[in-house]
């Protein structure tokens, strides 16, 4: 129906209607929301401050490492502050930064869709996420654990520190990451505008995609294993524990299944990401979309069967290690055919440099050097000597910190006006990257 002369000036001079961050602005209108720009804020907001928490954590272990001896922290306190920076980092921070945060807000918008499939689902997974959070933290604070973040048998069946309520606490915030992974399948594959083939999807939603059948399919296993843990502690059920026929190498078994892919549920939304603005600040389409597209779902794929690389010293095959390499260097092609179509997008392209473009070219430094220290970690005989080493501490930071960190704050920037109407300050944001990336550096490299 055509409008009328007067409709189009009543039209015209009608208020704007009220953008999600106007639409009630009191507390439980938040936190009755089922609307996904609101929940993607409210979990901005909690990774960024667990990001600080984690950060202060790390910050203590570095201070302890000034002085030998019991400086500051006891062994005890050390082993209780590094598994408490630990957890922060990785259930609270690395996992759900960027897919809880940044998808979705943005994920239901690049599809053409009001809302994800199941909006109440969505905004439970964000309180699964809080209570799991708070459970785990307030057992660190009322004692700690003292297992560092892998929590390995037998050892956290016996200590006498806080780690059940901490497996608790891991247990929920896998129902979290579930049910988040689970929502965002289904709204990919229900909620398409009409014309919106596979094909022509953003490639920042491939990356999620990936990462939430990762999320689906993975992280039941590690609900199970801690759960198991839980009962050994509890009922004395002897699983892991070899003083009652169990078999602790089972225990790294299970929780490298889920662990190792979790490296892709923390990294693989980064580079749908910069796959992303990379395109946007080159000014030109990205090249060779199918080939990206599809080295998400390799690498989602072949995640799966590479937990192994972690146990070259806990007694298996040579059979086995060999296997496990040669599948954690294929990894590594998947990424390598990110890279070389990252670099020819901005090929010839009309690049601004940004403060998002500083963070994509800290990715692409850290996930090049970080990757090539994997494909030398891959290599058995060289890793059965830098098994437990500073070597394995870079090499982890270099990816999971310095690669997602990166993207994290690629996405933050390049989405700050969208999401709150306002821009950030330029010549801070590049002073801040400068800083980041510099500091970086000068902690991990001399770990090498």
């Amino acid at each position: 129906m055509r409008l009328s002369e007067d409709d189009s000036h009543a039209l015209a001079g009608a208020p704007a209607a009220p953008t999600y961050l106007e639409d009630g602005t009191t507390v439980m209108s938040w936190l009755n929301t089922r609307d996904h720009k609101r929940v993607g804020v409210m979990f901005l907001v909690s990774v960024i401050l667990f990001f600080f928490l984690g950060g202060l954590f790390a910050l203590l272990i570095r201070f302890k490492l000034l002085q030998p001896g019991p400086f500051f922290l006891d062994a005890l306190g050390y082993n209780r502050m590094f598994t408490l920076h630990g957890v922060v980092m990785i259930f609270l921070f690395l996992i759900p930064s960027i897919p809880s945060a940044f998808g979705n807000f943005v994920l239901p918008l690049m599809l053409g869709a009001r809302d994800v499939a199941f909006p109440r689902l969505n905004l439970f997974s964000y309180y699964l996420y809080l209570a799991g959070a708070v459970l785990a933290i307030l057992a660190m604070i009322q004692g700690g654990a003292d297992t560092g973040w892998t929590f390995y048998t037998p050892y956290s069946s016996t200590t006498a520190t806080q780690v059940l309520p901490v497996l608790l606490g891991v247990f929920i915030l896998g129902f979290s990451s579930i049910l988040t992974g689970l929502n965002f399948i289904v709204t990919v594959h229900t909620l398409r505008a009409p014309g919106l083939s596979w094909m022509r999807l953003p490639l920042f939603v491939w990356g999620i995609y990936g990462t939430s059948i990762i999320q689906v399919l993975a992280t039941p296993v590690i609900g199970i294993t801690v759960l198991i843990v839980a009962v050994e502690r509890v009922g004395g059920f002897g699983l892991f524990d070899p003083a009652r026929g169990g078999d602790p190498v089972l225990f790294q078994h299970m929780f490298w299944f889920y662990s190792h892919p979790a490296v892709y549920i923390m990294v693989l939304p980064g580079m749908g990401v910069i796959s992303e603005t990379v395109a946007a600040f080159s000014r030109k389409n990205p090249f060779g979309y199918k080939a990206i597209a599809m080295s998400s779902l390799g690498i989602a794929f072949v995640g799966f069967f590479t937990w192994g690389h972690h146990m070259f010293v806990a007694g298996q095959s040579t059979f086995n290690a060999g296997a496990f390499g040669i599948l954690s260097m294929f990894v590594g092609v998947f990424t390598a055919i990110k890279v070389f179509n990252w670099v020819g997008t901005m090929y010839r392209g009309a690049i601004s440099f940004k403060t998002p473009f500083a963070y994509i070219c800290g990715f692409l430094y850290f996930i090049v050097f970080g990757g090539m220290t994997g494909v030398a970690l891959a290599t058995t005989s060289l890793d059965i000597h830098w098994h437990d080493t500073y070597f394995v501490v870079a090499h982890f930071h270099f990816i999971m910190v310095g690669a997602s960190v990166m993207a994290f704050l690629a996405a933050l920037h390049y989405w700050f006006p969208k999401m709150f109407g306002r821009m950030y300050p330029e010549g801070w944001g590049l002073v801040a990257a400068s800083l980041i990336i510099l500091g970086f550096n000068a902690t991990f490299i001399p770990q090498f």
